[in-house]
This record gives structure tokens, C-alpha cells and sequence, in this order.
């Protein structure tokens, strides 16, 4: 009998124990994590791996290239969605959201041209794209005949879902240490769609330029290789927008290149003849590598 109690409160003690550490994996050592099962920590400190150290002698040939990803493309659509943060997001971010947000708290810089050499501040993005406009509203009286007007002031807020293009700035080069030829992303720029009402109910749409961030800079891209691009794959795929660039996991197209008049694609052709200009450049590029060798 005694045997018997003894054996009992043996299991029992085991029992527990294997309760108390399934609680404890599906707590995830957080005690207000319920939107998922497990501890998601593996971006939360992450740190980008700089790049290789490159001399200037070992660069036998360069060339710089600029391109266009576009997010309404299919591909390219992970850049883009989600457009609203309020909703549930699973933790996921926009790209344009992850930025605004790292300009925002100071955490990078913005520039204007895309040569890096003059800073353009939070204050002057956030005033260029939260506008306050004046509009003069018309008063009608009961027998519908105009009597007046009065003036109101009409606030505009930046819209995220509004950006549907980032324009790279990239040098290809041949690096003569292992005879390779390589790409570096310096620089991307921002493109806001823009629309402005006029008289009669049209609208005025145009691409605005918003800024350039260094793609070289450790600041941008700790910020980046920290935010999850989504993979409809696997939600557990941690490739991170640094990630995304280095392995080029996008689609885009050409739209300038080094040229001595300093002019982009559509500047000296266009429609169909623009699309063909850019796949040639492409071409042209990729064909460096293989060209060099002699058999």
C-alpha cells in the first residue's frame, strides 16, 4: 500500500513538471505575449554585416547604374503592403513606413540629390509632405444663389500607400582581386504620388522626388536588416529588406545610366523605344564579365 502512494505521488511530481515547462514554451518567457506561441527575437538586435573592405586599385573597371523597382509589380509587392499600421499587422512593416519612422526619431539622414551632399531634415519632409492648404468655400443661400464665401484651411497628411517607387543608385565593378565583376547599392530615393485637385473636379497627378537615403551608410541599414520583408512562402522566413537588397530579390528596370550628357533614359527616347534602351543597358552591363575573357 505504502509502495503504491509512493509510486502515485512519484507520477504526480512528474506530471507537474512536464505542465510547468509547456506552460512555459507557449509563454515564450513573455507574459503578454499573446499574438503568437514563441518569442520572435532573432531581428530584434540584429546588427548588418559590413561590407568587404574594397581599394581603391583592386576596381579595374566601374560603372554606375540607376533603376526602378516598382511595388504595384507583383514581384515587388512585399515592399509594398502593409499600407495601414493601425490594422494587425503580424509585425510586419512597409518599407517607406520603416523609414519614416527611422527620420522621424533621427536614427538616419536624408538628403537631397543623390550625391549625398545636402542634408535634408525631418522638419522640411515633414512640412513638403503634411501640407496646409487654403481653400475658399462658397455660401448659398436658401434659394440656392451665392452669397459669400469664407476661407478653411485644408490639411493634407502623407499618405504611405501613395509611394509606388524607389529609384536605386548602384555601381557594377570589376574587382581584380578575384577577377568578378560586382554591384553596391549607395543610394535610394523615395517617390510619392501625388494628386492635386483643380477647378471643375480633375485631378493633377505627378511622381514627386521625396529623398535619398545612403545604402551604404551602417545606420540605414541596421535599421533595415532589423524590419521583415514578408515571404508568402513561409511567414517564418526571417529575409530582412537589407537582406533583399544584397541578394537583389526584386525586379526593376533601367532608367539611366553613366553617360556624358548626364541625361536618363527618357530624356533622348521614349515609349517603346525607352523599354528597349533599358533591356539594352541591362544586357550591356551583365555581358562586361564574360566579354573580358579570351578562350
Amino acid at each position: 500500500m505504502r509502495k503504491s502512494v509512493f509510486i502515485l505521488g512519484l507520477l504526480t511530481i512528474a506530471m507537474s513538471g512536464f505542465v510547468a515547462q509547456g506552460q512555459t514554451i507557449i509563454d515564450a518567457d513573455e507574459e503578454t505575449n499573446f499574438n503568437h506561441f514563441y518569442e520572435k527575437s532573432l531581428t530584434k538586435g540584429k546588427q548588418a554585416i559590413p561590407y568587404a573592405y574594397l581599394r581603391e586599385s583592386d576596381v579595374v573597371w566601374e560603372t554606375a547604374i540607376w533603376r526602378t523597382i516598382d511595388f504595384r509589380e507583383k514581384f515587388n509587392q512585399f515592399f509594398y503592403f502593409p499600407t495601414d499600421t493601425e490594422k494587425g499587422t503580424q509585425g510586419r512593416i512597409s518599407l517607406i513606413n520603416a523609414v519614416m519612422a527611422a527620420l522621424k526619431n533621427g536614427d538616419i539622414e536624408a538628403f537631397e540629390t543623390d550625391d549625398m551632399k545636402v542634408p535634408k531634415d525631418w522638419e522640411k519632409i515633414d512640412k513638403e509632405f503634411n501640407k496646409e492648404n487654403t481653400k475658399a468655400i462658397v455660401e448659398y443661400d436658401e434659394w440656392g444663389e451665392e452669397s459669400g464665401s469664407h476661407d478653411t484651411i485644408i490639411r493634407e497628411e502623407f499618405d504611405p500607400s501613395k509611394v509606388f517607387k524607389v529609384n536605386l543608385k548602384e555601381y557594377w565593378y570589376i574587382d581584380k582581386q578575384d577577377t568578378r565583376q560586382k554591384v553596391r547599392i549607395v543610394a535610394m530615393e523615395f517617390i510619392y504620388f501625388y494628386c492635386k485637385e483643380r477647378e471643375g473636379g480633375d485631378k493633377d497627378c505627378n511622381d514627386i522626388d521625396m529623398f535619398w537615403i545612403p545604402m551604404n551608410d551602417m545606420r540605414v541599414r541596421n535599421i533595415l536588416v532589423k524590419a521583415n520583408a514578408y515571404d508568402e512562402n513561409n511567414t517564418n522566413a526571417y529575409r530582412t529588406y537589407d537582406d533583399v537588397f544584397i541578394d537583389r530579390y526584386f525586379d526593376s528596370y533601367v532608367i539611366r545610366e553613366s553617360n556624358r550628357f548626364n541625361r536618363q533614359i527618357t530624356d533622348y527616347v521614349t515609349g517603346t523605344d525607352a523599354i528597349v534602351e533599358s533591356q539594352t543597358i541591362e544586357d550591356k552591363v551583365f555581358n562586361i564579365e564574360s566579354d573580358m575573357w579570351e578562350y
